[in-house]
Parts: structure tokens; C-alpha cells; sequence
């Protein structure tokens, strides 16, 4: 479920719109807001998914509100408004879509439909097979094709999941658990697998911890959780 807010200065324009939201159990408005200045601060505390924001308000307009908002960060907006004149304008601004009042059930139920579709991560489970055999990568300019039985790691970062191979390191759009159910590597961290080909040395720290030196003299962590697994693994007892 998508949590919105709704900022409109008409209330009873906010009250129906909130009710059919809430038909449609896809949406939750978790606020609402009666001009922009509420509605950009409840923007940046409580960042919704999206936001259905009236145009024609008093001192700010909505279309004046959106150039407001950091693009980067942004929740997607929905445009709702009695002037179908907006729509171009509208949709210039990066709007996602846009709403004539009176608001139709249909047209809306399309257009949340379309929004739950808009954040939902893709699946790859389809399209790989039951064992990887190679893990492409994107590098500089360049779609790098590393087999899984050269790889020593794998780790999550800020910008997605990095394949190590020792010598070179490189992205790959896979997650962590379709790297894990599909290939031979085992989890030591919740934000590391590792291949057991490739360790070298495991050290034993304080409190159930531990490190791993790989072949190529790369450090991992292991957690208390994963310790005894890893162990397991091993056949280490």
C-alpha cells in the first residue's frame, strides 16, 4: 500500500478525494494539507509516495509548488483540478498524472493502478535460470560477463549489488538473494556473500564475530548469525 498526501485548499474537495483513495485500498492518505506552504512541509517529514495535489490554490499554486521539490527525492505527484487547460503544463513539470474534478472512480483506479505498478522493484526470478553460470556486470561503457565460479564476493552498496572478483569489481542489477539462491555463494553478513572457493583464512573476534581473509587478501565481516552457518559450510563443527 502507497501512503499519500493530499493538498487542496477546497476541504470538501479533500474529503471526497481522501474517500475514494481510500476505496480503492491501494492508498493510504496518511495527512493532508489546505495550502502549499502545509503541504511542503509535510512533504519533507513524513515523504510520501505520492502526493495529489491541487492546482488553482491561493498564494502558491500547485503547478509553482512542484518546482519546489528536489527532483531526486520527489514523491510522485497526481494533479487534480477543475481546468483541463493545466494538463500540458502539468505533465512538462514531471507530473505523473492529472485529475479533472469531479474526480471519476474509474479514471482514478487507473491511475493508482498504474502508480502501484510504478514502484514495484522487477522480478528476475523468470528470466534466470535455477544456477547462474555467469553474472553480467555493468562496467565503463562496457557489459562485463563474469562467471560465477571466478567471483570471491558479493556485497550491497549504496548504488546496488557489487561482484568482486579479487582483481576487478563491478555492478550487477541481480539482488543479493537471487545471487544466493542461484549461485554457490553463502551469506556471512546481511550485506555480504562470499564464495567458499575463495576464503582463506576465517578470523574469530569478540562476541561471536568474525573476519574473513579471502585469496586475494580482501577483509569481510561475518555476523554472530551467519557465523555458525558459515562454519557448517565448512564442515567445521
Amino acid at each position: 500500500m502507497l501512503n499519500a498526501i493530499v493538498i487542496d485548499d477546497e476541504q470538501y474537495a479533500r474529503e471526497e478525494l481522501i474517500e475514494l483513495l481510500h476505496e480503492t485500498k491501494q492508498i493510504q492518505v496518511i495527512e493532508q494539507a489546505g495550502n502549499a506552504i502545509e503541504g511542503l512541509q509535510l512533504i519533507n517529514k513524513l515523504k510520501p509516495d505520492v502526493i495529489f495535489l491541487d492546482i488553482q490554490m491561493p498564494q502558491i499554486t500547485g503547478i509553482e509548488m512542484l518546482s519546489m521539490l528536489n527532483t531526486d527525492t520527489m514523491p510522485k505527484v497526481v494533479f487534480s483540478t477543475a481546468y483541463d487547460q493545466y494538463a500540458v503544463q502539468a505533465f512538462e513539470e514531471n507530473a505523473f498524472d492529472y485529475l479533472l474534478k469531479p474526480v471519476d472512480p474509474a479514471r482514478l483506479q487507473k491511475t493508482v493502478a498504474r502508480l502501484v505498478k510504478s514502484t514495484q522493484l522487477p522480478s528476475y526470478d523468470a528470466i534466470t535460470k535455477a544456477h547462474l553460470e555467469h553474472i553480467p556486470c555493468i562496467g565503463h561503457n562496457r557489459i562485463l560477463i563474469i562467471a560465477t565460479q571466478d567471483i570471491e564476493f558479493a556485497h550491497s552498496g549504496l548504488s546496488g549489488v557489487y561482484i568482486n572478483t579479487g582483481q576487478q569489481e563491478a555492478t550487477s542489477q541481480l539482488t543479493l538473494k537471487i545471487l544466493e539462491e542461484k549461485t554457490p555463494m553463502i551469506r556471512c553478513h546481511r550485506q555480504y556473500l562470499v564464495n567458499l572457493k575463495a576464503i582463506k583464512e576465517i578470523q574469530l573476534l569478540d562476541n561471536s564475530l568474525a573476519e574473513i581473509m579471502t585469496n586475494s587478501g580482501q577483509t569481510l565481516p561475518v555476523s554472530r548469525r551467519y557465523l555458525k552457518l558459515l562454519k557448517q559450510s565448512l564442515g567445521i563443527m
